[in-house]
């Protein structure tokens, strides 16, 4: 007898995505999918507010500036962030560095304050800002909802599950928070620091649940030029619909419409760089293959279809700095 999680496991690989993107007028279907998708996270919940932009603090680090600032994004929710321009740059494109399921956007930062956190930097790139100011960016740590300053625990555990279930109750997501905290983030950069940053080459990356938010980011935010989700794009049934996940990653009803090669879609004309890593046991490559092989063939229909690479990391669940800057770099000078 099989049991009811074998049960919903089975009804998931014989889901066929109902408005998934095949073929036609990509930008057409593209008007009609981002309307879709954004119901799907609960975008209409959200309403703007006054930023109360807030500097708490301007220091020099080796190689950039540092400025730690705070917005709101939603009444009553601010979000802590740090920006840092790199030396002896003028106007240099924006990264927005998103963490996954760590102990918050200090992982990005480089900066160890929990027991652990050493290891995951430095087996993993997951140092995202460092690396980002070394590449010639200026980037921004945001920290992301239910982590670190947002929501873990004293042990710095990320802390998603209530405020997820309870985000249900209300047709809200995890993930439609995550990405209206972003979106809000690029209205406060183009406010605040325009004389600062390329406004015009703002890029995404995040490994993992961040990932996950900025696959979500590029289907929705059209200010965003390039976008780098890594350990993070898998079909739902071989990934987050086939084994353990933390609920921040779930999207009622979203695999009845579509699967992650359409978010990739979506986000087309953006520059896009898949990474994935060959032994990922919980995005597995072959799943990984699936999504990049169709949103790749949604991107050779248009006219500039040679926007978008799979880098294939020798190893697990983690970053690949080496393997995927250079094609960041390759994208962007064709921007210029």
């Amino acid at each position: 007898m099989k049991t009811a999680y074998e049960q919903s496991k089975e009804l998931i690989r014989r889901v066929t995505p109902a408005m998934s993107y095949g073929s036609g007028d990509l930008r057409e279907w593209q008007v009609s999918a981002k309307e879709k998708l954004a119901w799907l996270l609960g975008m209409e919940k959200f309403q703007k507010v006054d930023p109360n932009f807030c500097v708490e603090y301007q220091k020099k680090i080796e190689g950039a500036t540092e400025i730690r600032f705070t917005f709101q994004s939603e009444t009553g929710y601010y979000v802590p962030c740090h920006l840092l321009l790199p030396d002896g740059i003028k106007n240099p494109p924006l990264m927005i560095c998103l963490q996954g399921h760590s102990k918050g956007m200090h992982i990005s930062l480089g900066r160890p304050k929990f027991e652990g956190d050493e290891k995951s930097i430095n087996s993993g790139d997951r140092d995202f800002c460092v690396r980002a100011v070394k590449e010639g960016f200026a980037t921004i740590a945001l920290e992301q909802r239910n982590f670190g300053e947002c929501g873990g625990d004293e042990t710095g555990r990320p802390n998603c599950f209530e405020s997820t279930m309870t985000a249900l109750l209300m047709g809200r997501t995890t993930i439609g928070e995550r990405v209206w905290d972003v979106s809000r983030l690029i209205d406060v950069v183009e406010a605040e620091f325009s004389d600062q940053i390329d406004i015009h080459n703002i890029c995404c990356m995040g490994n993992s649940g961040g990932g996950t938010a900025t696959a979500y980011i590029a289907a929705l935010e059209d200010r965003i030029v390039l976008a780098m989700p890594s350990c993070a794009m898998c079909t739902f049934k071989d990934s987050i619909g086939a084994m353990k996940h933390c609920s921040c990653n779930y999207v009622p009803h979203i695999a009845e419409y579509f699967d992650m090669n359409d978010l990739m879609a979506m986000a087309y004309p953006k520059y896009y760089v898949q990474v994935s890593g060959i032994e990922d046991p919980i995005f597995p490559l072959f799943g990984a293959e699936q999504v990049f092989e169709k949103g790749k063939q949604a991107y050779e229909s248009q006219e500039k279809g040679n926007r978008c690479t799979m880098v294939k990391g020798n190893g697990g669940h983690r970053f690949y700095a080496d393997d995927a800057w250079p094609v960041v770099h390759q994208y962007l000078k064709k921007t210029e």
